[in-house]
């Protein structure tokens, strides 16, 4: 049975049918997460309120549909996906070009889709990233231990950490500390394309 959101949501939505799911809390907390949203940044989004947005992650609530309707426009994922993450399900998932979550840089130029696990996203994270020439990734420091990997395919990149500066064309792989402010840039006239990999929890595993 589909969910019509626009010529029948209004109605039917609000209508308070129930969601009992022992995995709805870690999927949203997941998400909020993989877009780096706090509770606050989600309750804008949404139009959810904060505390019930807290609830639903320590799944002190079921929530409506209206409100996980709400919560995955605000993510950037479709209702089903948020609906279809209860540990049963079989281990093939496939993720549509639509429902991949794209996070853009201040610039515009730069653009990183997310293509990693929502389950691992809490250590482990990764990125298809494209980039117009001169796109630039200004990013905060994560987790202490933390490191980012970026093997260009196309184009050429830079990444600076601190004083230190390094190149990368296509085939060639950068890896480097990023619990410091780090900034990747595409350089060069041509357009360019990498993979990125981030390791949340690093230091755990020296």
């Amino acid at each position: 049975m589909g969910i019509e959101t626009k010529e029948r949501g209004g109605r039917e939505l609000e209508s308070g049918a129930q969601v009992i799911s022992g995995q709805l809390g870690k999927t949203i907390q997941r998400l909020r997460k993989a877009y780096n949203f706090s509770l606050s940044d989600l309750a804008e989004q949404s139009g959810v309120a904060k505390s019930i947005i807290s609830q639903i992650e320590r799944n002190e609530t079921n929530p409506t549909l209206a409100t996980i309707w709400r919560l995955s426009q605000a993510l950037d994922i479709s209702i089903e996906r948020v609906l279809s993450s209860g540990e049963e399900e079989p281990f093939i998932d496939k993720t549509t070009r639509a429902d991949t979550p794209i996070l853009v840089s201040e610039d515009g130029k730069l653009r990183l889709a997310i293509i990693g696990w929502i389950k691992t996203v809490e250590w482990l994270q990764w990125y298809d990233v494209t980039s117009e020439p001169g796109g630039e990734l200004d990013s905060e420091g994560h987790q202490r231990g933390s490191i980012e990997s970026l093997s260009v395919t196309a184009g050429e990149f830079e990444v600076e950490v601190g004083d230190i500066v390094q190149r990368a064309k296509a085939g060639e792989t950068l890896r480097y500390r990023c619990d410091r402010r780090h900034v990747v840039r595409c350089v060069g006239k041509e357009p360019g394309h990498a993979l990125m990999v981030c390791i949340l929890k690093a230091a755990v595993m020296e």
